[in-house]
């Protein structure tokens, strides 16, 4: 196959995907999420049924295949009622497959949320977290419009 073929293979496809893409946010939003536009929003993500507009995602974050974000409790209950609490994941954060987002948790703007972490408590702007519960392993770090590390090259932290 050409070259040109291949390269409008690519741009086909990128197209869909972002028709596809566009399709998922709008659909999340017309059910009460509070999702910025510019969200990507991968397949198979759990967003909380019971209080949807609970959830606020802000711009340019990138939120991954199999990602749980919670904004109610079960287990503390107010008036016989779960509790329903805000969940905030800032600007331009990327959220790594399998992550899970519990209720009431504010992920500050520029924000790695590791594959598989649990984040149960607050997270300031500008870190790596990871681990069960989610601790900070990496400080300073600083995000693009495409949710990309831009202090990171070759291999290497630029600080």
């Amino acid at each position: 196959m050409s070259r040109q073929r291949l390269y409008l293979k690519f741009r086909i496809r990128s197209y869909v995907a972002g028709i596809i893409q566009s399709l998922r946010v709008r659909s999340a939003r017309m059910k009460g999420y509070d999702i910025h536009l510019s969200v990507i929003l991968e397949r198979k993500i759990h967003l909380d049924r019971l209080y949807p507009g609970g959830i606020h995602i802000g711009e340019h974050s990138l939120i991954a295949s199999g990602v749980t974000i919670l904004s109610h409790d079960h287990c503390k209950r107010v008036d016989g009622q779960p509790l329903l609490a805000d969940t905030y994941i800032g600007r331009r954060c990327f959220v790594a497959v399998n992550a899970t987002i519990l209720p009431g948790v504010q992920i500050g703007d520029e924000v790695i949320v590791g594959a598989g972490s649990v984040v149960s408590g607050n997270v300031p702007s500008n870190v790596i977290v990871a681990g069960n519960p989610a601790r900070i392993i990496r400080e300073n770090i600083h995000m693009n419009d495409r949710s990309e590390l831009v202090n990171w090259q070759n291999g290497r932290w630029l600080e």
